[in-house]
């Protein structure tokens, strides 16, 4: 039997859910109610669709990261989780607890880095994932294991979707935001070369890594010659847009097992 996972991307959902409970009511309990009562709604229509065998939620522990310490400027531009609610999240995870869903944060990785991990457990395993998000960065895990899931859309992504999209495979997504950056990450990849100008590149070279390894003639695309000389902007750029798939969990997948509680 091939079981499947479904790990909640907690952050992007609650987060997109209170936005708009704030707009009606403002930084009010109401808010916070109607927040906590749409997410669990959200999650038990998701259960039902569908069906996993194991689930959990993986929340954002709201610490410097890694990638922080790496590059200062990570993120600096984002807007924080606002206060109001960041201290009611433990009352939403007890109210995922009581429909069968545990969570997961961790103060020393990020909730992208822990999704990642668990997603490539499960494809490795030849079982399936589902990640619910509307996060593009999680693209690059994309395989005929692991589909993602917009949850306010009610669209899947696969590796066809995103090849179709992009004009991209998964696993070249990760070069491509290496030379373009992502904005609403402080992640600047490299200065001149847009998306327009990383498509072509990886089109004709398929990877960074032969783009960087190509001779350096008189002859040379100007694109070419700027990605090599920035050529450590581009890498730092690709390592804080990979996710890492091999976090040490402490648990094993028999410990996330769906159990129907109502």
């Amino acid at each position: 039997m091939i079981s499947t996972l479904l790990i909640i991307d907690a952050m992007n959902l609650i987060r997109r859910i209170y936005a708009v409970q704030e707009k009606q009511h403002g930084q009010t309990d109401k808010a916070l109610i109607a927040t906590q009562t749409t997410s669990v709604n959200a999650l038990k229509k998701m259960l039902q669709m569908h069906q996993p065998t194991h689930a959990i939620c993986v929340f954002d522990s709201h610490a410097p990261s890694w990638r922080h310490h790496l590059y200062p400027d990570y993120k600096i531009g984002r807007k924080p989780i606002p206060e109001f609610l960041k201290n009611n999240l433990s009352n939403i995870q007890d109210r995922f607890f009581e429909i069968g869903i545990d969570s997961l944060v961790t103060e020393d990785d990020e909730a992208d880095d822990l999704i990642a991990t668990l997603a490539n457990k499960m494809s490795q395993q030849k079982q399936r994932a589902i990640i619910v998000s509307t996060d593009k960065g999680f693209y690059q895990l994309l395989d005929t294991q692991i589909l993602i899931y917009d949850y306010f859309q009610n669209i899947y992504s696969d590796p066809l979707r995103i090849k179709n999209k992009m004009q991209l495979t998964p696993s070249q997504l990760t070069d491509y935001w290496a030379m373009t950056g992502i904005s609403s990450s402080g992640i600047k990849g490299v200065e001149g070369i847009g998306a327009k100008g990383a498509l072509a590149l990886l089109q004709e070279f398929n990877s960074l890594d032969n783009l960087l390894s190509h001779p350096n003639t008189t002859e040379i695309d100007k694109r070419i010659l700027k990605v090599q000389q920035h050529q450590q902007d581009a890498l730092l750029a690709k390592r804080l847009v990979t996710l890492q798939k091999n976090i040490n969990l402490g648990f094993n997948l028999k410990d996330l097992r769906y159990i129907k509680t109502q």
